[in-house]
């Protein structure tokens, strides 16, 4: 064989196997985040909801430990932001009603203190304030379910919202 014939061979056999090259590492990649997400998982309190709530954003595939934390605190941002939405809708229709206007209180301060607390904490590699931050939104959201005689019309939020919070704070407690 001539040098031309053994170079067009030679390339030839490359670009047969490049693309092989390129699958094998994405499935490496994609293992990584699977393992990564399911060793994270498996500290936290809630594992399934742990695991459905980072699969269910595409951040998780490039994220490390305290990018997982910051994607749990972003799903707590909507829970919460959602709590106050439907404690708006339900003061509409009783103004008057004293546990729904304390419980704006608690998730104002949430909202405004403890996620961004916890968020900064895992941005800015201080875990133990991203702990803190979510303990307290959890503490929020169990005051404003007992300001109520009974189960309050904000049972199920409070509960998904504490579960995601106590999700974060065990995410956080591993960077400790």
């Amino acid at each position: 064989m001539n040098n031309s014939t053994c170079l067009i061979l030679l390339v030839c056999l490359i670009l047969v196997f490049l693309p092989l090259s390129h699958c094998s590492r994405a499935a490496k990649i994609l293992q990584m985040e699977v393992d990564l997400i399911d060793q994270t998982c498996k500290v936290t309190p809630n594992y399934d909801l742990c695991v459905s709530s980072l699969k269910s954003d595409p951040r998780s595939a490039y994220a490390d430990v305290a990018g997982l934390g910051l994607i749990i605190v972003n799903v707590a941002t909507v829970k919460a932001t959602d709590v106050v939405n439907k404690i708006e809708e339900l003061l509409k229709q009783n103004p008057a009603e004293k546990p729904l206007k304390y419980c704006t209180r608690y998730y104002r301060k949430v909202l405004e203190a403890d996620i961004p607390e916890a968020s900064h904490g895992f941005r800015s590699d201080n875990p133990k304030f991203a702990e803190e931050g979510m303990i307290g939104a959890t503490g929020e959201a169990e005051s404003c379910e007992s300001s109520f005689s009974g189960k309050s019309p904000l049972t199920d939020m409070n509960k998904g919202f504490q579960d995601v919070s106590n999700i974060a704070a065990a995410i956080a407690k591993i960077l400790i």
